[in-house]
């Protein structure tokens, strides 16, 4: 046994545990920690696997997103939580047991038991990836291979957001997401609020412009950016923008619209909807990843400033 099969299964079994311990912790933000660490070593396996756009993704989901969302979620329903007074009996506990646990066997069994070779449009993908004259197969595969799904992943993006500005009530419907932040404007968070959004916008677009031929790409550069301008907004430095703000809401269609657009344009120059004429392949993709990531920085960033609370 080396060292990188060792660590492996270091690797493994801290992940078994850490899943473990979000399913049976009693308490919602200590699940909440345990779901965010196991997202984070997620990522590290997928390095592991050379699957390092994945890797990114995952971080940016479990870690970030989906670990904040959780946790001001578990904030809310803490004075609900301990007022409660039912709980979920033994049965509950085990049906669920089971229940996971058969998912898991028959997850299991369709991976060994699959035909030798495994059916895979793998080599079909790779014959045709200089129609679209990108190096990372990854970007290949999403926009121009599944290209619908991309963009229904989009759309529902925007659906989500959608939905939690629904939550608001009738009397500031269409106003400001979140509380107003303030911070001392001498304090370290400012300092950091001036100081690292410059860099990370570069950082970002420098993800999205090397996605064509390295990992990264629209929704990894689209994350970036995200975070640095919620940094400004929680040093107080800007204020969310209003839901019913016109040119926020130009932004938050920009991204679907123009690959809609795109989409439809193959109808009429190409051979069908969101197939793309080889001369202009690389341009128009590279033109619907530049509208996706300021879509998917703006609808991060709303998705976690919450339901609109304030007037415009």
């Amino acid at each position: 046994m080396n060292i990188a099969l060792a660590l492996e299964i270091v690797v493994a079994g801290v992940v078994l545990g850490v899943a473990v311990w979000t399913i049976v912790a009693r308490d919602n933000y200590a699940a909440v920690v345990g779901f965010v660490a196991y997202g984070l070593l997620l990522a590290l396996i997928w390095v592991r696997l050379d699957a390092v756009d994945v890797a990114l993704t995952e971080a940016a989901i479990s870690g970030g997103l989906g670990g904040v969302l959780l946790l001001g979620a578990a904030a809310r329903l803490r004075a609900a939580e301990m007022a409660a007074v039912e709980r979920p009996g033994i049965g509950v506990h085990l049906g669920a047991v089971v229940l996971s646990a058969g998912v898991a066997v028959a997850l299991a069994a369709g991976v060994l038991f699959l035909p030798d070779p495994a059916p895979s449009l793998a080599p079909a993908a790779a014959a045709n990836a200089a129609a679209t004259s990108f190096g990372n197969p990854v970007t290949n595969v999403l926009m121009a291979f599944r290209a619908m799904d991309t963009l229904l992943e989009k759309v529902v993006l925007l659906l989500a957001l959608v939905g939690v500005w629904s939550l608001a009530s009738d009397s500031v419907w269409g106003g400001r997401p979140g509380p107003r932040h303030w911070a001392d404007p001498r304090g370290v968070l400012a300092f950091l609020a001036r100081l690292l959004p410059p860099v990370g916008a570069v950082v970002g677009i420098y993800l999205l412009w090397t996605g064509a031929n390295h990992p990264g790409g629209a929704f990894q550069g689209g994350t970036i950016l995200a975070a640095m301008w919620l940094l400004v907004i929680m040093a107080g430095l800007t204020d969310m923008p209003p839901a019913r703000s016109r040119r926020m809401r130009l932004v938050l269609i920009a991204g679907p619209a123009v690959f809609l657009a795109v989409g439809l344009g193959g109808l009429w120059l190409g051979e069908g909807f969101l197939s793309y004429p080889v001369a202009y392949a690389k341009p128009l993709i590279v033109a619907i990843e530049i509208a996706m990531t300021l879509t998917i920085a703006a609808t991060l960033g709303l998705l976690l400033a919450g339901a609109p609370e304030r007037e415009a």
